[in-house]
C-alpha cells in the first residue's frame, strides 16, 4: 500500500548519524558545578509497603511509589529527586572516563559525512531529497521541479527545533498537486504530535493546527482535506478523522472509530491513490475498510470482518483487490478479490514453509513481493499477465540487508533499492526492471576511511538447548585474536528481525579487538512467522534461552570467553537483558539495557497504561488468566531480582517515554541496588526531556552511544 505523501523516512534511509562539527563542543553535557560535590555513594530508594493480589497470589512491590500516579505528567517531588540522584551518580561514575567517551565520539563523527544528503527521488513534478548541513543537529528537506529550476527548501527541522531540548519530525505528507506540505512534530518525546500545513508556494503556514496526534497525515478529497489519527488520553489511536482545510478542528468528522481498546487505527492510500484504506488491528488480528479517496465520507467497504489470529493488509489496482494474509499459511499468501465480493479471496501466491512473504507493492506494469528465504531478504518482480514469470534481484553476499526503498510513484520503470551488510556500507541502487541492471547511486561515505578488506563477517548457527538451530551474524577484524571480548546484541519480540546491516559506530568496538554478534533469536521473524510465534505468549522463554545459548555457543566455539561477553538490547530487548542477568549473571562482563521493559507483570496488569490492552496478544493477559499471570511472573525481570551477584549494568530511561514508562527501569534499578550481593557498577541514566528513543539530535544521540561503548570497554578492561 502506498501513501500520497513524500515519505521522509524512506528518503532519509541510508544516512547514518552525522558527526558533530569539529569546532563545536561536546553536545548536551552538563558542566560539573563547583558548588555541588559529586555524590560519594549511589542513591538508595526508600521502600514503601505496597502489595497486590491476583488469582490468589500476593506480590510485594515496595518501589511502586516510583510510578507517579499523575503520569504522563511527572511532578512527584520524591520521584524526581530519586531520578535526578541516579543521574548525578551516573555522571559521577562516568566522569573519570570522559576522555574515553570523547575519544569514541570523535571516532564516530569522523566516520560520518557531516554534510551528507539523500539521493533525490521523483514524485510527480518534483525531485525530493534531504540533507544535513555541517554542524547542524537536524535535516533540511528540499525539492526542485523535474522540468528544471531552483532548489526549494520546504522544511528546516533545525528551525522547528529551535528552543526545544527535544525535537522529532513525525509524519510529512505532500499534497497530490504538490502545493501543500502537512507535517507533524514532537518537542518532548511523548510521541503526541502537533500537525501544521505549509503552503509551499507562499512559504506561509495555514492557520490549521491538529494537536495530540499519532500516525500519518493523508491527503484526500482532491487535496482539500487530511485524514489523521488523534491520540486518546491513554495514548491510543482509536479513530480516523477527517479535517477539511480551513475549517475548525471541532467540526472534524470521524470516519471510523474503533471500540476495542486493544486495537489501533491507521490510514493510507492505495497504489493508484484512488482508495483510502482504514485499517485497525492488534498484534495478531486485523480488519480493513475502503472508501473512495475523492469522497472520504462516502460508503465504506468492509474487506473482511476480523477473525482472531488472522492478519491481512490490502491494496487495489484497476478495481482488483490484492490481499496479503496469514489465513491459510503461517508465512502468508497473496490473494486477489473483487471489490464487489472483497471477502472472497483467490490465491495468487500460496504460502510456503521455505519462503516468508513479508509484503508486496503494486506498480502499473508489475508488482513486487518481498520476503525472506533461510533468513535472507528476497525481492521478486512479478508479472500481472504471466503468473509464471518472475525475476529475483540477486545480491552478492552470503548475509545482507536489502529491500525496496522510497518508490512513491505508481508508473515507474526503475525501482529504488537499499542494500548493506555488516561489512558493506549502506548503498542505494536503481534497478531497471526491463534490463535487470542495478545502478549504484550512492554508497555511504566514511570520511576518516574504511577498508572493508580488514573485516570479516560470518553467519553461524548455534544449537539451543531444545535442539533449535539459531542463526548468528558475526563481525570482526581479520586480525582479531581468538577468544577476545565479544558484544552480543538481540531484540527478539514482535516479529522484528534484526537486520545484519552496517554500522559506523560499531567499528569503535570492533577496531579494539571485539567481535560484534547479532543473535537472530526466536521472537523475531528472522526465519519466518513460526520463528516469531515460538517466542511469544507461552513460548516467550525460548527467546531468553536462545540468547543465553548463543552466548555459550560462541564461547564453546572459541570466539570469546566467559566473562568477556558484553550484551545489549532495548525496549523488549531490554526485557531480554533483564531476564538473562537474572538467570545467568556470571556469563556477562557488562550489560546495557536501553529503556528496558522489565516491570512486565505490573504493566500487563494495568489496562489504563497506553499500550497494555494491545500487548496482551503478545505477552498474555494476566488479569483474566491465572496461567498467564504465573508465566509472566516466572520471568518478569523486576519480580525475579534475587540476592546474587549481578554483572555491571548500564540502564537508560526517558521521563516522557510512552512505550516503556520511566518507572520500569527506575524500579528495577532500585530493587537491584537493595538486593544484589556484588559491588559491580549499576548506573541509571534518565533523559529528563526525551522519550523512548533517547536524545533526538544527531550529535547528542551519537554522544550517548559513545557513553554506552565507553561503559562496555571500561567494564571489559579494554582501554585502547
Amino acid at each position: 500500500m502506498k501513501r500520497s505523501l513524500l515519505s521522509l523516512a524512506a528518503l532519509a534511509a541510508g544516512i547514518a548519524l552525522a558527526p558533530h562539527a569539529a569546532q563545536a563542543t561536546t553536545p548536551n553535557q552538563k558542566e560539573t558545578s563547583v558548588t555541588t560535590p559529586a555524590p560519594a555513594a549511589p542513591p538508595v530508594a526508600e521502600k514503601r509497603e505496597h502489595s497486590y493480589s491476583h488469582h490468589g497470589i500476593t506480590i510485594s512491590d515496595p518501589y511502586n511509589w516510583l510510578h507517579d500516579k499523575s503520569y504522563p505528567k511527572v511532578d512527584d517531588k520524591d520521584v524526581l529527586a530519586y531520578v535526578e540522584a541516579e543521574n548525578a551518580w551516573f555522571e559521577a561514575r562516568m566522569a573519570p572516563h570522559k576522555a574515553m567517551v570523547d575519544t569514541l565520539f570523535e571516532e564516530m563523527k569522523g566516520r560520518i559525512k557531516e554534510d551528507d544528503s539523500t539521493v533525490p527521488q521523483k514524485d510527480g513534478d518534483y525531485l525530493y531529497w534531504s540533507k544535513f548541513d555541517e554542524g547542524q543537529e537536524y535535516r533540511k528537506w528540499y525539492r526542485k521541479p523535474v522540468a528544471g529550476g531552483a532548489d526549494q527548501l520546504i522544511l528546516d527541522e533545525n528551525a522547528l527545533a529551535e528552543g526545544h531540548d527535544y525535537f522529532r519530525l513525525g509524519a510529512a505528507s505532500i499534497s497530490q498537486n504538490g502545493r501543500f506540505l502537512a507535517y507533524s512534530t514532537d518537542t518532548n518525546g511523548s510521541e503526541r504530535y502537533t500537525a501544521r500545513i505549509k503552503d509551499l508556494e507562499t512559504g506561509e503556514l495555514l492557520p490549521d493546527e491538529l494537536t495530540n496526534l499519532r500516525g500519518g497525515l493523508t491527503w484526500v478529497a482532491n487535496d482539500t482535506a487530511l485524514v489523521y489519527g488523534p491520540s486518546t488520553e491513554e495514548w491510543r489511536t482509536l479513530e480516523a478523522k477527517l479535517h477539511v482545510i480551513g475549517t475548525p478542528v471541532e467540526s472534524d468528522v470521524t470516519l471510523y472509530r474503533e471500540e476495542d481498546q486493544s486495537f489501533g487505527v491507521g490510514v493510507g492510500l492505495t497504489a493508484q491513490e484512488d482508495w483510502l484504506v482504514i485499517a485497525t488491528g492488534d498484534n495478531e488480528t486485523s480488519e480493513v475498510r475502503l472508501v473512495r479517496a475523492d469522497n472520504p465520507t462516502g460508503e465504506q467497504i468492509l474487506v473482511k470482518p476480523r477473525q482472531k489470529g488472522v492478519e491481512y493488509d490490502v491494496d487495489v489496482r484497476d478495481g482488483t483487490l490484492y490481499v496479503h494474509t496469514n489465513d491459510e499459511h503461517v508465512n502468508f499468501r497473496l490473494a486477489t478479490a473483487s471489490l464487489e465480493n472483497p471477502g472472497e479471496w483467490t490465491t495468487l501466491i500460496g504460502g510456503a514453509d521455505e519462503f516468508y512473504l513479508t509484503g508486496f507493492d503494486l506498480f502499473k506494469d508489475f508488482y513486487v513481493i518481498e520476503g525472506r528465504e533461510n533468513g535472507l531478504d528476497q525481492i521478486e518482480i512479478r508479472s500481472y499477465t504471466d503468473p509464471e514469470r518472475s525475476t529475483y534481484i540477486p545480491f552478492p553476499e552470503a548475509s545482507y540487508d536489502a529491500g525496496l526503498s522510497n518508490n512513491p510513484e505508481y508508473d515507474v520503470a526503475k525501482l529504488r533499492l537499499t542494500y548493506e551488510s555488516m561489512v558493506t556500507p549502506d548503498s542505494v541502487y536503481d534497478y531497471d526492471v526491463k534490463t535487470g541492471k542495478l545502478a549504484l547511486l550512492k554508497q555511504q561515505e566514511i570520511p576518516s576511511g574504511y577498508d572493508a578488506s580488514l573485516y570479516t563477517t560470518e553467519r553461524l548457527t548455534i544449537t539451543a538447548r531444545d535442539g533449535t538451530q539459531v542463526p548468528v551474524s558475526v563481525l570482526s577484524r581479520k586480525d582479531r585474536p581468538a577468544g577476545g571480548p565479544l558484544h552480543l546484541y538481540a531484540y527478539g519480540a514482535y516479529g522484528y528481525a534484526v537486520p545484519p546491516g552496517f554500522s559506523t559506530t560499531r567499528l569503535s568496538l570492533v577496531d579494539r579487538g571485539m567481535a560484534y554478534a547479532i543473535a537472530h533469536i526466536r521472537g523475531g521473524d528472522d526465519l519466518g512467522r513460526r520463528w516469531y510465534l515460538q517466542g511469544k505468549l507461552n513460548e516467550r522463554t525460548n527467546t531468553f534461552n536462545d540468547f543465553v545459548d548463543v552466548a555459550k555457543g560462541l564461547i564453546d566455539m572459541g570466539y570469546t570467553e566467559k566473562g568477556k561477553v558484553s550484551a545489549s538490547g532495548g525496549s523488549a530487548g531490554g526485557e531480554l537483558m533483564g531476564v538473562v542477568v537474572n538467570t545467568d549473571p556470571d556469563l556477562w562482563g557488562a550489560v546495557v539495557a536501553h529503556v528496558p521493559f522489565v516491570d512486565v507483570l505490573n504493566t500487563m496488569l494495568d489496562a489504563s497504561l497506553p499500550l497494555t490492552p494491545g500487548e496482551w496478544p503478545e505477552w498474555g493477559n494476566p488479569i483474566e488468566s491465572k496461567q498467564a499471570f504465573a508465566y509472566i511472573l516466572s520471568y518478569s525481570p523486576y519480580d525475579q531480582v534475587t540476592a546474587q551477584d549481578y554483572p555491571p549494568l548500564l540502564v537508560t530511561a526517558g521521563l516522557n517515554d510512552p512505550r516503556v514508562t520511566y518507572w520500569e527501569p527506575a524500579k528495577w534499578v532500585a530493587k537491584l541496588r537493595a538486593t544484589k550481593t556484588d559491588s559491580n557498577e549499576l548506573l541509571l541514566k534518565t533523559n529528563m526531556g526525551a522519550g523512548h528513543g533517547g536524545k533526538s539530535g544527531r550529535f547528542a544521540s551519537l554522544y550517548e552511544t559513545a557513553e554506552e561503548f565507553a561503559f562496555i570497554l571500561w567494564q571489559l578492561g579494554v582501554v585502547k
